[in-house]
């Protein structure tokens, strides 16, 4: 049986780092895929966060999601699709990567707010509970197993 992939176009940039010299804006923006995060997403996230930890006129970090989520967790159809066809190093490197994320929004040096709105699962769920402070709005919708 032959597998085959159906690619969809992501927006160029899968996260956008805005704000001003004080507070800084993490935005997943992956909407078609409800902001389900890969690889290279955390990587940027992770580089961000730290540069903005050892800035010292950031004072806030916001993260949140475009769209009706704030992150689905891991892009499980990606992991799943290539641990199938034998690259079972890149789900390994995504978990570990997700993992020093988690840690270092716990143990995070400024204030690290968490906007979750609309569709939160799995490794966004352990994203935002590790930020300082979580702003839960009426449309979240959380999924647990």
């Amino acid at each position: 049986m032959a597998l085959s992939f159906k690619f969809d176009t992501e927006p160029i940039n899968q996260v956008l780092f805005a704000g001003n010299s004080s507070v800084k804006l993490v935005i997943l923006n992956r909407p078609r895929k409800l902001n389900a995060l890969n690889l290279e997403m955390v990587s940027q996230i992770l580089k961000n966060l730290r540069m903005y930890e050892n800035d010292s006129s950031v004072k806030l970090v916001i993260l949140k999601g475009n769209g009706k989520g704030f992150c689905a967790g891991g892009d499980v159809v990606s992991l799943i699709s290539c641990s199938l066809i034998g690259h079972w190093t890149y789900p390994m490197k995504f978990y570990g990567k997700q993992l020093i994320l988690d840690h270092l929004a716990a143990t995070y040096k400024k204030p690290l707010v968490s906007v979750i709105n609309g569709v939160v699962m799995g490794g966004g769920a352990g994203l935002s509970m590790n930020t300082t402070f979580r702003i839960v709005t009426e449309k979240a919708v959380c999924f647990s197993s």
